[in-house]
Parts: C-alpha cells; structure tokens; sequence
C-alpha cells in the first residue's frame, strides 16, 4: 500500500500553483516505481537500539511529552486508561540505502513528534495516558516486491523494538489499567502481531478496550479471540480501514485490500454508508478541527471517503489514496469513540 507521510497532508494547503500542485501529486502517487538505493542487510551497521527505562527512549511518556499537546488536551497525565501508539512509516527517503530509521538522529525524532504524534496519536489523548515508544522502523522499500525479502531482518528488528517497548510498558508504567492499541500502517502491522502475542487468547485480554489497526488490511479471523468490533460501545476487539477516494479502487486490490476489515468509522456499527452530518471532524494541517466534512461508504476492504471539505481541497482532488490522513479525516470521531470504549470498559467491570 502506498505509505506517505503525514507531512504530505500539511503541504497540500500551502500550495500556490498548478505546477506545484502536479509535483505533489506526482510525488504521492509515483513512491512505489522510483528507483531505491539499497543494499544486503548488515546487521553491523544496523542503528543502536533503544533503551526504554530511559525517556529518551520514548516520544511520548505521561509527564514527558512536545509541548504542542497541551493544545489538544490539558490533563496528560492523569487518565484512568492507557494508549500504546504505534506510528506509520514515515523513513521514506529513496536515497537512504539503510534499512532501518536510526532514532538516536534528531531529525528522525522531530519527524515522529511533529507528524505521528502530532496529526495521529492525539486523537486518543483524552481517552488515555499516552505512551509513543520510539523504534528502528523498516525503510519503506521493504513495501517494494524487490526488496521485500532483503528487508526481512530489518522487519524482525523493528517488530522487536516495539515488542520490548510494550514489555517494558506493561512491567513499569501500566498497573492494571485498561488498555486501547493504536497504530498506523508499518505500525499496525506490528501493532497486529503484538496482540497476537500479547493479548490472543491471554489474559491481558482482559485488559484490552479495543485496537484501532488502522492503514492496513486485518482479515476477519485474524485472530482467535479478539474479533471485529461491531457497535460503538463494544470493548476487546479491533476495528480497522483502508481509506480510498470514492468510487476509486486500488491498482493492488487483490493482494493489499480484499477481504479486509472495514470499519465504519463515523458511527462504528455495521452501517455501510455515513453521511456529512454525522462525520465529528477532520484535523486539518491548521490544527482546526473541521466537522460534517466528509461521507463515507464501506465497501470491501477499501473505505470509499467523500472529497473533505477542508480549505485547499481542491489540490486533495488529484489524490486518490487517502492512506496518508486514515486518522486525520476521522480524528474527531476517534477521540470520542476511544472516550465511550473507555467508559464502557468501566461499566462492564463494575455490572
């Protein structure tokens, strides 16, 4: 699936002309046939990896977090519920030949607060304590057939980072509060092979709200225990989505969309279409959180989303992916459903 990074979304707005507007679609829509520089994986030159009993180890941590969250939420720090976010892939440069992010570089770990954390994880900041572990991501390239299998090591390396990430979490920060998963993309992937581990047919399932696997397909058996997620109360299952512009079908369908779990992510239910006047929000680029903007159809393994009506939306009308904002256009959404899953939780505990 193509994978963009947020930042994409932001430029879109500050556009001036058609030629810049081709070269971002250009850009957007071309990742997957551009020549990468690469090479055999080399676990001698892999990136140091993190320390997570230290905060630098994380991007976010209850009491230590970028400051521009405040905007969003002003008690950080005090929630009766936990969120473990996962961030997409946003180690995307074609002439960096390493296979995995090297997080100890600011410039990485800039990247991750001011796009991932940013436009994503505070959508669940008021339903949760958030914590953002950094991780030595895979190169996009690994997406790419022709380097899938050279990448294999820089995958298990990824995945581990977030495995011990989660285990140093649960031992030291999470206390027997309930728990929402949270990820996108490269990081839902290994978000879906965290639950498998960690919370399949476990007890800690006990202790899961629900996982939002968003930007990548779950099929419906995925797991053995932890199904789809079919009301907007439901607690311990997964709701996940593909979004697409309406009517349009991915070239890659077949191998990276059928069969899917789509979620309606307006109202939650099995409802396949959501109109503009039940949509909460989009987060724009401005932070402004624009409601009633966008409709939604669910189809299979692909959500066809309405054209949002944002400022600059004319230059979204080149875009048919609409994987790089699967958080923004139902951001509001997501914060008032992580807030009523939560609350849920409680009450079944308590009846």
């Amino acid at each position: 699936a193509l994978i963009v990074n947020i930042l994409s979304f932001k430029l879109m707005n500050r556009l001036h002309s058609k030629r810049f507007c081709f070269c971002l679609f250009f850009l957007l829509t071309s990742s997957c046939g551009s020549v990468y520089r690469s090479m055999v994986f080399d676990p001698g030159v892999t990136p140091q990896p993190p320390d997570y009993s230290k905060a630098d180890g994380w991007a976010v941590l209850p009491g230590i977090h970028p400051d521009f969250l405040e905007g969003f939420d002003k008690n950080l720090n005090d929630k009766n519920a936990d969120v473990f976010y996962v961030y997409p892939t946003l180690f995307t440069d074609k002439k960096n030949s390493a296979w995995n992010a090297d997080i100890g570089l600011s410039t990485v770990r800039d990247q991750v607060r001011q796009t991932a954390v940013k436009y994503q994880a505070s959508s669940w900041l008021k339903s949760a304590n958030l914590y953002v572990p950094f991780y030595r991501q895979a190169h996009y390239r690994i997406f790419v057939e022709a380097f899938s299998q050279q990448g294999a090591p820089a995958w298990e390396i990824a995945y581990q980072d977030v495995k011990n990430a989660f285990e140093y979490y649960l031992k030291n920060y999470n206390k027997g509060k309930p728990i929402i998963i949270a990820a996108h993309s490269q990081g839902s992937m290994h978000a879906k092979r965290l639950i498998k581990e960690f919370f399949d047919q476990k007890p800690l399932q006990d202790q899961l709200v629900a996982a939002y696997l968003i930007g990548t397909r779950i099929l419906p058996d995925e797991f053995q225990s932890i199904e789809p997620l079919t009301s907007a109360e439901a607690t311990g299952g997964f709701v996940s989505w593909n979004s697409y512009k309406m009517n349009k079908i991915p070239k890659n369908f077949e191998s990276w969309f059928k069969g899917g779990v789509t979620t309606n992510p307006i109202r939650w239910d099995t409802q396949k279409h959501s109109v503009l006047r039940e949509h909460q929000g989009v987060l724009n680029k401005d932070l402004v959180v624009y409601p009633n903007s966008v409709s939604i159809e669910v189809t299979n393994g692909v959500l066809w989303t309405s054209l949002p009506k944002i400022p600059g939306r004319f230059f979204l009308a080149w875009i048919k992916n609409y994987h790089f904002a699967d958080i923004n256009l139902f951001w509001k959404d997501i914060e008032s459903n992580a807030l009523l899953r939560v609350q849920s939780w409680y009450k079944k505990r308590k009846g």
